[in-house]
């Protein structure tokens, strides 16, 4: 068997006892391996679990001229992939071997996604500020509730993040969880993006459509800057909310749907109510439970754990030795206005870690997007004039998410100006 397999470009080590192929499984840790159930010290069905205890991912299968419905039941139960009787046609083995080998690869990469899943999930609670615990204390009370969700805040404060959470400790955590930006549409995309369409319904509607909302059956739609919701979708969206049911663009029967709604905005809905810009029934719908997410500002305490903790991160996605604030560095955070919040936090300090070379960030490698007096000292004066209208054509396209329309009104230019320097600086294309 083992020629055989050298021969088809494996490697391949032998042992002949229990306790020899534990030792060679905690130094080789093997993709495969293929085991006689009647060893000199035990059995393969007694060792099965001792080698997944040593490596859980690696393929085991189980040969024997003893074989018996029972004990092929055993041995599955204690883990292994195949149970084989002698004798064994070598290319048959080769093929069941390939395909363990295949498994096991799927499973590792398996367990390094929901690893890395695992690693990149921000805390929406990370510090110790009264803000954050406040935030802590009122979320906690609401998980078990299945009521709509309004969380408010500045952009970049971190309300995805802490819609994410609620959704992930919630009693639909195993159900579909749907992330919808409502500024990145227009009111036609938004509409069929939500409630889906039939075939025909419009010009280039080819195919009948599930919309967002039938994706999210069970789970979590999470529509983030609802504010921007056009007032024709809005009676649709209290339709779903009051009787669980909506109608896909072209149809003429209703589909029933259970979802939990959480929404996101950094727009004063009441004012916006008072102005006929938002319905106010669908207002009243929606903030049932409703969530402020302090802004960076409200909080300079948490900064430099926030800072470290995406330091860390940063450093092990990149593989790099462990990265540090001096403390004039973190005073220079603490002082700097953040008019990004959070979300600018994480993006000047990965800026930083991938220009530093050393392992202390000092002031001078903080490259703040926005310059004011409290933090000079960490502002880069080596930006060139046009580095500095880049970052400011990027900062307006944030706020105004990602429409050029309105960005090119703050910056005072025509639209077809912003697209050329859009195109000219290299900057990710946006809607609108």
């Amino acid at each position: 068997m083992r020629r055989f397999l050298e021969a088809k470009g494996y490697e391949v080590e032998e042992a002949e006892t229990c306790e020899a192929a534990q030792e060679m499984f905690r130094t080789t840790r093997p993709d495969a391996a293929i085991l006689d159930y009647r060893l000199t010290d035990g059995n393969a069905v007694d060792l099965l679990p001792k080698l997944k205890a040593i490596e859980p991912h690696t393929g085991l299968i189980v040969l024997t001229g003893y074989g018996s419905i029972d004990l092929a039941v055993r041995a599955v139960k204690e883990g292994a992939d195949h149970f084989l009787t002698k004798p064994v046609e070598l290319p048959a083995l080769q093929v069941i071997l390939e395909r363990v080998i295949e498994q096991q690869r799927s499973r590792r990469k398996e367990f390094a996604v929901r690893s890395r899943q695992g690693r990149d999930e921000i805390d929406p609670f990370a510090g110790e500020s009264p803000a954050v615990r406040k935030l802590h204390d009122e979320a906690r009370r609401i998980l078990s509730s299945d009521s709509p969700v309004l969380i408010q805040g500045e952009t970049g404060a971190g309300k995805g993040v802490l819609a994410r959470w609620l959704h992930r400790n919630g009693p639909r955590a195993d159900e579909a969880f749907v992330d919808v930006s409502c500024a990145t549409f227009s009111r036609e995309f938004l509409e069929t993006e939500l409630f889906g369409h039939e075939k025909g319904a419009f010009t280039g509607a080819a195919n009948a459509k599930p919309g967002l909302l039938e994706v999210a059956h069970r789970g979590t739609v999470f529509l983030d800057e609802i504010g921007d919701v056009e007032l024709q979708i809005q009676p649709k969206l209290l339709k779903v909310l009051e009787e669980k049911r909506f109608r896909r663009l072209g149809d003429v029967r209703d589909r029933t749907v259970d979802v939990r709604l959480i929404a996101a905005t950094h727009h004063d809905l009441k004012e916006q109510v008072r102005e006929k810009k938002f319905r106010s029934d669908l207002y009243f719908r929606i903030s049932s439970i409703p969530l402020m997410v302090p802004s960076l500002r409200e909080r300079t305490s948490d900064i430099p754990l926030l800072a470290e903790q995406f330091l860390a991160g940063f450093c092990g996605d990149l593989g790099r030795s462990a990265m540090h604030l001096s403390k004039h560095a973190i005073a220079a955070l603490e002082s700097y206005p953040w008019p990004g919040n959070v979300r600018e936090l994480r993006n000047v300090l990965e800026r930083a870690v991938l220009l530093c070379d050393g392992t202390t960030l000092e002031p001078r490698d903080l490259r703040f997007e926005m310059p004011s007096n409290g933090a000079a000292s960490g502002w880069d004066t080596r930006l060139t004039l046009e580095e500095l209208e880049k970052l400011h054509i990027e900062r307006v396209l944030q706020e105004e998410h990602g429409k050029v329309e309105s960005a090119a009104r703050r910056l005072g230019i025509p639209r077809s100006s912003l697209y050329q320097k859009i195109k000219r600086f290299g900057i990710p294309s946006s809607k609108g």
